[in-house]
Parts: C-alpha cells; structure tokens; sequence
C-alpha cells in the first residue's frame, strides 16, 4: 500500500528528442545546413571545430559530436531560425504525448540538440496538443551555448546533454520536481539514451539503434516503432514489427 507521501509525489514522461520524437536527420543537422545555406558559417568556424575535435578526442566519438559546437562561433543568434528546424513530429510520439498530457503527467524535454532548437520544438509540441484540446507545459533540457553581444562563442554552458548527463539532469529535475522516478516514463532511441531510461521506472526504447535494442532486450524494457517504415535507424537495425506497449495510469 502507497504511503501518503509517495501518492502525493508526481509523475513525469522524459522524452529523447531527435529519433524518438522527430525523424531524422537530427534537429542540429537541419539547423547546420540552413546557416550553411544562409552563408553564417565562415571558413575559420570549420577549423575551430576541428580543434576542438582533436581536444575531445580522448573522450570519445560521442563527445566530438554533442559537446563540439565551435562552429556556431561568432554566429549571431537569429529569430525565427530554430522554428525552420522542427520537423513533423512521429504520429505516434504525439499520440503518446497527449496520453501523458491527459493523465495530467509533467513533460519533459531532455536532448542533446541546442536549446532553442529544443525549445521550439517543445512549443510545436504544446501547439499540436491545444489543437487536441489539451493544454500542457512542456520543460526543456537541453545543450546550452554561451552569448556574448548576441552572438554564440561555440562554449557549451554546463554539461553538453547527452550520455549520464541526461541521467544527473532528470535526477536534478526529480527532486526541484518532487517527483517519483519509480513511476516515471523516459523514452529514448540510442545507446546514449541508456542512462537517462535506467534512471526512470518505466524506460521504453523507441526506434531503438542496435545497441539500445540489445540493453532494451537484456534489462526487459518496452520496444517502441514509432518510425512507420521510414524511419532510417529501423531500416538500418532490420527490425519491421510494430511494437504494443499498453500503458497505467500514473
């Protein structure tokens, strides 16, 4: 029987953003090639990156690509740019979105992408679901670059939101939340994503990479396709079933 204090805690979703929300290719990516289009990257920004690369280097291929953003160096932080980014969302993301939604569980944002591209997929989100009738807040967690005179330095502030930095950001967020994570949600589709599951009571993998799918099938977590057949890490893992997951109220 549930003591008082465990049925007054609340109940979040955390929710991986590139892949498991959104398709492919990532939110950053879309994001580089309009600055690339736009001429706002310079020849030196290359370069930096590069450097940057080599520093990083001992750390491993994850931290070159989500703690590495010193090719946004000197670029001016633009309106309007971040909402050109946001793809549709998978159908059965939001439809598991406004699930939560109803059940009157926190969402939360938690992504390695640049801030105010999650951000502006976040209010996307929020916008789908009031035209469901469905007002909800959704929370933000994501890589955060320094400013100076309107323009990004290529200095991630903090930790770059990826691999156990998801894990210490929920955990973070449990406790200011008050939160319960043993009746948490968190969804993810990569092995990076595995701490951040680990840390909630009910992970689910979905769109899963091969290595995720191998920890999901060892530690008995929810497979999830939320992808439909064009989904680029289905295609690569070679799995085509639709998964089911039937879902308590929290």
């Amino acid at each position: 029987m549930k003591s008082a204090t465990e049925t007054k805690r609340s109940v979040a979703a955390f929710f991986d953003l590139d892949g498991t929300l959104v398709p492919g290719p990532s939110l950053e990516r879309r994001f580089f090639r309009l600055l690339r289009y736009q001429r706002a990257l310079r020849a030196r920004n290359y370069l930096r990156w590069m450097v940057e690369a080599l520093r990083l280097a001992p750390r491993g291929m994850a931290a070159i690509q989500q703690a590495n953003k010193m090719y946004l160096r000197g670029v001016r932080v633009g309106e309007g740019q971040a909402e050109m980014c946001v793809p549709q969302f998978f159908p059965g993301a939001m439809e598991r979105v406004a699930w939560h939604a109803k059940q009157r569980h926190a969402i939360v944002v938690v992504s390695g992408t640049l801030e105010p591209l999650a951000r502006a997929a976040a209010i996307e989100m929020e916008t789908e679901l009031e035209a469901r009738g469905i007002v909800a807040a959704i929370r933000v967690c994501a890589t955060q670059l320094e400013k100076q005179e309107g323009k990004w330095t290529g200095c991630v502030i903090g930790d770059a939101m990826y691999g156990e930095a998801k894990e210490r950001a929920v955990r973070c967020m449990a406790a200011e939340m008050d939160l319960d994570l043993r009746r948490c949600f968190a969804y993810g589709d990569s092995s990076n994503d595995r701490w951040m599951l680990a840390a909630a009571g009910r992970p689910v993998a979905v769109n899963p990479s091969e290595g995720l799918m191998r920890i999901a099938q060892h530690e008995g977590w929810p497979v999830l396709w939320w992808g439909g057949g064009k989904n680029a890490k289905r295609q690569e893992t070679g799995f085509t079933t639709e998964g089911t997951l039937r879902l308590r109220s929290g």
